[in-house]
């Protein structure tokens, strides 16, 4: 990192439940659903430039390769500068570093995550002072994950996702992500949904420790699991893998997929089962990990 580059770490978003209620309308569906975040993820850096540009780098900087323009990192950052020239403010350039640690199209909000930390990376650098509530508006129109990715704290999620309500009181939950390198599609899985939940909001329990917060997930599902499966089979070897280790409590599929996780009660023994699987899967990605 240059003297005058600045970063911001882009966590992992875990959808630890989704259910879906009925398509409206305008063709998207109302959901509910649970947002935690990890302490693994993408970092995004940048430092004063002219111009805008985006280098990608890490273990998944390959599969951005065809993004372009198009990749939200400089999205976001294009939507803000926008912004601020509507608001009579001037703006230059940045030189964008974005370090893809996170599988690509995997149900864990990495690119929202990174538009996320986009926003706020240059609100600072360019000492814009804009409003969170401006930001997430501006995050809106990037995507209906990025709002919740700039609070990245526990949040329950309804609508579309733009219906925010912090979730307090959680316990940290030691947990692991394993993802078999498979990319799923979103729209794809919505295709293929056959069975829904609804979007009313499960009934809260009192939480003060993994072992409840796996029992209270353990009444809720994930309504897109099933049609991601359906997909990617090896999504459910993922789940056999995960069920298998030692003090499992829960295994589930994040968000569309093909990411999954797994909640137990010490971080001892997240690592342990991390290290498990990566043995029997070495080709897998797997990270252990604690949400919040």
């Amino acid at each position: 990192m240059t003297a005058h580059e600045i970063s911001v770490f882009a966590p992992a978003k875990i959808n630890v439940f989704l259910h879906v209620g009925d398509k409206r309308a305008d063709g998207y569906h109302d959901l509910c659903s649970l947002a935690l975040f990890a302490d693994v993820g993408d970092v995004v850096s940048a430092a004063p430039a002219e111009t805008l540009s985006l280098t990608s780098k890490g273990p998944f900087a390959l599969a951005l390769a065809g993004e372009g323009d198009d990749n939200l990192v400089l999205r976001a950052a294009v939507a803000l500068q926008d912004w601020a020239r509507a608001a009579d403010r001037k703006v230059d350039g940045a030189r964008l570093t974005l370090e893809k640690n996170l599988p690509i199209a995997s149900g864990i909000g990495g690119g929202s995550s990174d538009a996320a930390a986009s926003l706020k990376l240059l609100n600072d650098l360019w000492r814009l002072h804009a409003p969170s509530a401006d930001l997430a508006r501006i995050g809106a129109t990037l995507g209906a994950d990025v709002p919740v990715c700039l609070a990245a704290r526990a949040t329950l999620m309804e609508g579309v996702g733009e219906r925010l309500t912090p979730w307090p009181q959680l316990p940290p939950l030691p947990a692991i992500l394993v993802n078999p390198r498979v990319s799923v599609m979103t729209a794809d899985v919505f295709g293929e949904l056959q069975s829904r939940s609804g979007s009313t909001v499960p009934s809260r329990a009192e939480m003060r420790s993994p072992r409840d917060v796996a029992a209270w997930l353990a009444q809720t599902r994930n309504d897109l699991q099933e049609p991601a499966s359906g997909i990617a089979p090896i999504i459910l070897d993922v789940l056999a893998e995960l069920s298998a280790t030692d003090g499992c409590l829960l295994a589930r599929m994040s968000g569309s997929g093909a990411t999954c996780f797994a909640l137990y009660e010490t971080q001892a023994q997240a690592g342990a089962a991390a290290r498990a699987v990566q043995q029997h899967k070495s080709h897998w990605w797997v990270s252990a990990t604690t949400l919040r």
